[in-house]
């Protein structure tokens, strides 16, 4: 009923359907021994939570996942108490579940803690930095590993697969727990038990895979099937009594019971709407700005040996799969390790290749100390093809791209390029690869140009239409927007400047500051959180110029924007044609119409 459910919600909303349905009886055994209410189930990146959410009142509402004002696709305690955290970025949750363990033993409080992690969560260092530290904490804690594909370790034929058996069995478990009982309090106990127990660690490192994780502290538990809710029920409750740090192993099948997710799971890890009956995707009409993306650094690379790709677990998303394929010598997915991707790029560009890595905006915050240290520090030329730009909708706060253009702009000697249009990314990202020294980024939005489709050329800053009596600036894909509104007032009478930033770091003030001063009047809109956006930077340096004006500065405003589609969010933001339409209106004196 659980996958039958998710999949029927999935196909109708869209979301993340393959790590759902791989987990459900995992969630399922979770909920008959836990109170997810008062213990705490931390989910890593929160892609498997579906079942979860059904579980806990939410099964009514699922028909709004995703959408605006409905429940969100990732954990969120505001939505309800039994979510324990936010997730949408990985390899966070051990770390997260260890300070929550040990928060509870300084408040004297019983409850359980655990961490739900799957295995491409583990190629993320900070997992390991989690785990080590968790280990040696010797805090109560239950570290679940959903191992869905990705082979973590290898098990040694039939003898480890028979070994691995007998040590789940209720029999084992027990006689374990009494043994270390026993030994505790009879004479020289304490010394046969380390005794026995290193000749016992000695044949299990040598036939089970399971030392890496006994080696940092933990009691190791598996694999185990994680589609037999008996037994992972029966194990999460010996896990919990163990009163120490555990790690359970579980083998999970990704979308599972449901065959077209099974056979392309990658294709139903987040999927739009679907026919259930044929696995069919609704896709949209055209392309896309990620595969204009990478069908550019297709084209680059059959020129130029020393161009490489570099993706941190987003082949397909970044539009790399065409890249992978024609040049795999010179492709390289790192896992979800975007801090490592950074530092590797600029070892690749000071030997003297040229590096592009393909990353969303918000998961390059996870470089931001390697974008410093490692490649600006030496001005080192790594090129940055920032997917995701901007408002991306459904996946909502977690994922939108509003920080970038503010962080960016604090990197010494980064140039920062922003296309509007399909031709636009293809100039730039040649310009970006070819002309530009040290780091630079070219930014573009999730899915297709707009009615803007032309290439304003190689300038920083362009004038798009002339006017006298106010300025509209931005820069990307608002542009679209800005020309709207342009549209609007011209038909109300009032000639409007739009002038277009095709570089937001270094910014080039002296086109804006030329048209304000004959207009007097500056509406600057983004897609961006306000702190240090380019709106800000561009009032500060007409300040700075003397050139006073009337302004009003549109961008997504403070704190986190929410989940739905992207012209709603838009909307909500005061960012689409319409809104900056009055907002105009108002920068004009005319109040609103």
């Amino acid at each position: 009923m659980l996958r039958a459910r998710i999949l029927d919600v999935v196909s109708h909303t869209g979301g993340h359907l393959a790590s759902s349905l791989g987990a459900v009886e995992l969630i399922v055994a979770i909920h008959r021994v836990f109170d997810t209410g008062r213990d705490r189930l931390v989910f890593d990146v929160g892609h498997q939570c579906y079942a979860h959410k059904i579980l806990t009142g939410r099964n009514e509402a699922m028909e709004t996942l995703r959408s605006l004002g409905g429940l969100a696709g990732y954990p969120k305690p505001s939505e309800s108490s039994t979510d324990a955290f936010i997730a949408g970025h990985a390899s966070n949750s051990v770390s997260v579940a260890l300070g929550m363990a040990r928060a509870r033993t300084l408040q004297h409080l019983n409850y359980s803690v655990l961490a739900l992690i799957g295995d491409g969560a583990l190629t993320g260092g900070l997992a390991y930095e989690g785990l080590s530290d968790a280990g040696d904490s010797k805090e109560p804690l239950i570290v679940i590993l959903n191992d869905n594909g990705m082979s973590i370790t290898k098990s040694v034929g039939g003898v480890a697969d028979h070994l691995a058996r007998q040590r789940l069995k209720p029999q084992y478990l027990h006689f374990k727990r009494g043994y270390r009982k026993v030994m505790g309090v009879i004479p020289l106990g304490k010394h046969i038990y380390r005794v026995t127990h290193k000749v016992k660690t000695a044949i299990k490192e040598t036939l089970l895979p399971c030392s890496l994780f006994e080696d940092m502290g933990f009691t190791y538990l598996g694999p185990v099937d994680g589609h037999d809710v008996k037994r992972l029920t029966r194990l999460l409750k010996y896990a919990r009594d163990l009163k120490a740090p555990v790690l359970l192993h579980v083998r999970t099948v990704k979308g599972k019971g449901y065959t077209p997710a099974e056979r392309n799971p990658d294709q139903f890890h987040g999927v739009g709407r679907f026919c259930v009956e044929t696995g069919e995707v609704i896709k949209g009409t055209g392309t896309n700005f990620s595969a204009i993306f990478g069908q550019t650094m297709c084209r680059l690379a059959e020129q130029d040996p020393k161009l490489c790709a570099i993706t941190a677990a987003m082949q397909g998303g970044t539009g790399l799969n065409g890249f992978a394929t024609r040049f795999p010598e010179r492709f390289f997915d790192v896992g979800i390790a975007e801090g490592h991707a950074v530092a590797m790029a600029a070892g690749m560009a000071k030997q003297g290749m040229i590096p592009v890595f393909a990353v969303y905006s918000s998961f390059l915050q996870r470089a931001y100390d390697m974008l410093l240290h490692d490649v600006a520090l030496q001005g080192l030329h790594v090129v940055f093809g920032i997917d995701r730009a901007g408002l991306v909708g459904e996946d909502g706060e977690t994922h939108h791209g509003v920080f970038d253009p503010a962080f960016l702009d604090t990197v010494p000697g980064m140039t920062v390029l922003c296309p509007s249009s399909y031709s636009e990314l293809e100039a730039m990202l040649r310009y970006a690869i070819y002309e530009v020294k040290g780091p630079v980024a070219v930014r573009y939005p999730r899915g297709s140009q707009g009615d803007y489709q032309e290439n304003s050329g190689p300038e920083k800053t362009v004038i798009l239409r002339a006017g006298k009596d106010i300025t509209l600036t931005g820069y990307g894909i608002t542009i679209n927007s800005l020309l709207e509104c342009a549209n609007r007032l011209e038909g109300d009478g009032i000639q409007v400047e739009v002038v277009k930033l095709n570089a937001i770091t270094p910014l080039d003030l002296a086109l804006v500051a030329q048209s304000v001063q004959k207009t007097g009047r500056l509406l600057v809109a983004e897609e961006a959180a306000p702190g240090n956006c380019v709106g800000q930077r561009l009032a500060a340096g007409l300040l700075e110029w003397g050139i006073a004006a009337r302004m009003a500065l549109v961008n997504t405003g403070p704190g986190f924007v929410t989940h739905g589609s992207v012209n709603q969010l838009r909307a909500l933001c005061g960012l689409d044609g319409a809104s900056l339409y009055k907002k105009a209106l108002e920068v004009c004196g005319h109040g609103n119409r």
